[in-house]
């Protein structure tokens, strides 16, 4: 696990191409502390940066960036590929003779033979770019479920690509404009929506996708899909398909040159991966929960019964409220993109690096693969409550639009706006997840933009799912909205904060390929019943109890100290915020735009 940077820009200077470089480096530190390097063809005018954090191959011959012998193609690689070791073997029959015995040689070999398709084999999370010295070409490929993040910016030829916003900045390529589009879909969701970033020119490189500039360019093309498959079979055909992917999955999650340990909550998800591990013989096994006090939001109980059980070595870090405000100021800080979310995952973080830990896996991604959500079961609540509202032909919409411009409660405000919007599986997601409805939205982000044009339409061109089953749609939009957009996001910047690899067995394309076969009557059964099924070493205790997310009293522990600061807020927002956390969704947004000097009329005027 790394931080990557580079920037192709043919006007510059050696001198100011070795400054932007070195900026860029300079701002992920944090993601690479055990070493550093950068690699520059002036003539061309690149510049690659790389931050290194030794997972595998922790020798000097794993360095990056790293270019092959010939001196024609180098590479920077941020992630781990787990299939490496096949490749690397079917390249050596090929006579391929390697240097090192990390993966990233594996990719760079697997280029130089086979161009822009290697993505295809590669099985893992990643985010990479190939120059081609003798082409003047520039590959990008980010892998197939979004683990890894790649931003990109380009202004005219200029082209400059980092795995953080602050590290792509640094390229200094253009204005920092406010991009409207991205401000709304960011206060709809509580998240920035890919491939849109909150500043104009600056996207981030799909899932799934590659791309490549310079002499020989090609367009953004996508390698992999989602696909989920209905797939008749019998009940105890999907359990073993998905037990036998589930271990296999967990692993290849294991691979790596130091000790690899897991985040474990109450849940099933956690516990699983926990149990899986056991049965693929890892023995040495450290475990790692944040507990409380006050037991509505405590797992750590549970947690360290589960641990007992399987004879981990658990590390549980009981918080309290003024340890969680001293933490508040160093998350803020660590936000990349703004968010809502993320806290707990860089105090847990914090807790593994602390024990000496750089490698850690998470559960993240067993509530979208297995049905583990509510919204399973609201989204369609929603749906029929609109099929039946459309009885009341026109009055439908105005009704809708009452109850959204009279409600105080954000929730029956955003059930107003879905009740007059177009019904769809969307609509309906935003309306159950959602911070803003679209016209409340919309005029807040008027007031940062400050411009006045009619709102965008929310949900025409991505609202149509060509999936076998309505509980594959919310599958898919759970996977491809909130996950990708929000926890994967989040996990890669709260971790990396700390120096510290999180892996997601759960968010694997081999996996989701293997159990996105099986029928959603069996995948998406109520209470996560296929995983419980495929890993019987669940305990019962876990198994058993009620649904309960990964969360901090985040509210209680603001408390006094932010009435000043988020009284501000109030005064500058134009529509009531009400809630803490549409409170805490400007204040994050606000944070981003000041720290990275993005123009905005309305900070421009509060200052």
């Amino acid at each position: 696990m790394c931080g990557i940077a580079g920037i192709l820009a043919p006007q510059l200077s050696p001198a100011e191409l070795r400054k932007r470089t070195t900026a860029m480096r300079a701002k992920l530190a944090h993601r690479g502390p055990d070493s550093c390097g950068e690699y520059f063809d002036d003539a061309a005018g690149l510049g690659f940066a790389h931050t290194r954090l030794s997972i595998l191959d922790l020798s000097s011959a794993g360095h990056q960036p790293m270019t092959t012998a010939d001196g024609r193609y180098t590479i920077v690689f941020n992630g781990e590929i787990y299939n490496f070791l096949e490749l690397r073997t079917e390249l050596q029959r090929q006579g391929v003779k390697f240097n090192s015995s990390s993966d990233t040689e594996v990719i760079l070999r697997l280029y130089e033979r086979h161009g822009v398709e290697c993505v295809s084999e590669l099985n893992g999370m990643f985010a990479l770019a190939i120059w081609d010295r003798v082409e003047q070409d520039l590959f990008l490929a980010r892998g197939p479920m979004g683990v890894k993040p790649l931003y990109v910016w380009r202004v005219g030829d200029s082209i400059a690509f980092a795995s953080e916003i602050r590290a792509l900045l640094a390229a200094e390529l253009g204005p920092r404009h406010l991009c409207q589009s991205a401000l709304m879909g960011y206060l709809l969701y509580g998240t920035v929506q890919e491939p849109e970033t909150l500043i104009e020119n600056v996207r981030m490189l799909p899932a799934a996708h590659s791309v490549r500039f310079g002499h020989h360019p090609l367009p953004e093309t996508c390698f992999w899909r989602l696909e989920l498959v209905d797939q008749p079979m019998p009940e105890s055909v999907a359990i073993e398909r998905a037990r036998h992917a589930l271990l296999d999955s967990v692993r290849r999650h294991f691979i790596s040159d130091v000790p690899v340990g897991v985040f474990l909550s109450g849940g099933i998800d956690s516990t699983a991966i926990v149990a899986l591990a056991r049965e693929a013989g890892y023995r040495e096994l450290k475990t790692f929960c944040i507990s409380f006090d006050d037991q509505r939001w405590n797992e750590g109980d549970l947690a360290a019964r589960t641990a007992k059980a399987f004879g981990t070595d658990h590390h549980d870090w009981r918080m309290t409220p003024e340890m969680g405000r001293d933490l508040l100021h160093g998350y803020l800080e660590s936000i990349d993109q703004p968010t809502c979310d993320g806290f707990n995952t860089y105090c847990i973080s914090k807790l593994a690096h602390e024990s000496g830990l750089k490698v850690v896996l998470s559960g993240l991604g067993g509530d979208e693969l297995f049905g583990g959500y509510a919204s399973f079961r609201s989204i369609p609540q929603f749906l029929n409550l609109h099929k039946g509202a459309r009885l009341l032909g026109p009055l439908r919409g105005s009704a809708g639009r009452v109850i959204e411009s009279s409600a105080r409660d954000p929730r029956l405000k955003r059930l107003g706006a879905f009740l007059a919007s177009d019904g769809s599986v969307l609509a309906a997601h935003q309306a159950k997840r959602g911070f803003f409805t679209q016209r409340n939205g919309w005029r807040i982000a008027q007031a940062y933009v400050g411009q006045s044009a009619a709102a965008p339409p929310l949900h025409s061109s991505d609202s149509h799912f060509h999936q076998p089953t309505l509980a594959d749609e919310i599958s898919e939009v759970e996977i491809n909205r909130y996950m990708v957009n929000q926890l994967l996001r989040d996990s890669d910047v709260m971790s990396m904060a700390w120096g510290l690899e999180l892996r997601v067995p759960f968010v694997d394309s081999w996996l989701v390929d293997s159990v996105g076969k099986t029928p959603a009557r069996y995948r998406l059964a109520n209470g996560k019943q296929l995983l419980l099924d495929a890993v019987p070493e669940v305990p019962e205790w876990v198994a058993n109890r009620p649904k309960r997310g990964f969360a901090f009293p985040f509210e209680e522990w603001i408390g006094e100290g932010w009435k000043q600061v988020f009284g501000e807020l109030d005064q500058r927002s134009p529509v009531p915020l009400v809630t803490w956390y549409r409170r805490w969704c400007l204040l994050t947004l606000e944070h981003f735009l000041r720290s990275n000097k993005v123009d905005c009329p309305l900070l421009t005027t509060a200052a």
